[in-house]
């Protein structure tokens, strides 16, 4: 597939809840936006998927999620986070 085209994955549990992005829903993504600052991004940290706000100013980075029983995840030294896409929509779902 090409870079343009939209990737879906599904969302695991509640730390976006306050964006209104909930468990079970299907994350549009695209990969050819640049991120920018307030973007809400699929990252990968450690080797693991996790939906946040991206948080970039001062050439610093966060990923906020939008719930308060959630930490802030701030890179630390030497580690690896990578901006995968930008999330443009979700799709909720009502019948399983």
């Amino acid at each position: 597939a090409m870079a343009t085209e939209p990737a879906f994955t599904r969302v695991r549990g509640d730390s976006m809840r306050e964006a209104g992005i909930f468990d079970g829903d299907l994350l549009v993504v695209n990969r050819a936006l640049k991120p920018i600052h307030t973007d809400v991004v699929l990252a990968v940290v450690d080797g693991e998927f996790t939906c946040k706000t991206l948080w970039l100013k001062h050439g610093r980075m966060k990923l906020k999620p939008a719930n308060p029983t959630y930490p802030e995840i701030v890179p630390k030294d030497g580690q690896i986070v990578e901006i995968w896409g930008v999330v443009t929509a979700t799709i909720k779902r009502f019948r399983v």
